[in-house]
């Protein structure tokens, strides 16, 4: 078969892999939701199966960060600036982080989640997960937005997919004020040190749902270029 010139010349497309690399970075979330309900029933067997299992997807969209970076072309010929497709994987790449270190220090420290935030705890989790996936939505349409050259009603699709995730960002928000006034009344009855990583993790469960909502204001770059 003879080859074509234009695959030639523009090499694979850059953006499989992105998706690839959010798809990856999506699961590590996910995962943490098994994680977060063996660390809240001290199941620590099950809490480090599930972490060996994130720390696997973190691997993973490390090496697509890496193949992103090898792949994306130098040319003139995207439609967008190929630093500002770097810069998109680098945010989606704090979400598979973020979700790594969560999992591991909590396993580390094999910390107990209080009865009375568990319950607090499980849906701030869950909302910080569906704020990655609207992300994961968001970015699934990059492949499109590549073919309209980022106009026409691709655009405005996925404009409504970012006014989504900010909603979803702006709820956990809300959320995390919840379970850091709840965990605040029952610090008196808490190890100091406990208390103090605890802040931490919710914390780091609330920077998910941040950084998720960096991916769709990276997307509002691309989309006003």
């Amino acid at each position: 078969m003879a080859s074509n010139p234009l695959s030639n010349l523009f090499g694979k497309s850059p953006i499989a892999p992105i998706q690839q690399h959010m798809l990856s970075a999506k699961e590590c979330a996910e995962t943490l939701a098994a994680f977060m309900e063996a660390a809240i029933a001290n199941d620590w067997t099950e809490a480090k199966t599930q972490q060996k299992n994130i720390t696997k997807l973190e691997h993973d969209a490390d090496k697509l960060k890496k193949q992103v970076r090898i792949q994306l072309p130098k040319s003139l010929f995207l439609p967008v600036p190929r630093s500002d497709l770097l810069d998109l994987v680098t945010v989606q790449d704090h979400i598979a982080n973020t979700s790594k270190d969560i999992a591991g220090l909590m396993l580390g420290r094999q910390m107990e989640i209080p009865e009375k935030l568990s319950e607090l705890m499980r849906d701030y989790l869950q909302l910080s997960i569906d704020t990655v996936r609207q992300a994961h939505r968001a970015i699934e349409e990059l492949d499109e937005l590549l073919e309209s050259g980022f106009r026409g009603r691709e655009v405005d699709f996925v404009e409504t997919l970012i006014i989504e995730l900010d909603r979803l960002e702006h709820e956990n928000d809300k959320v995390q004020v919840k379970i850091r006034a709840a965990l605040f009344k029952l610090e008196s009855d808490m190890p100091p040190v406990n208390v103090v990583f605890l802040y931490k993790i919710i914390d780091w469960v609330g920077e998910l749902a941040n950084e998720a909502q960096k991916v769709g204001s990276r997307l509002q770059i691309l989309l006003a270029r």
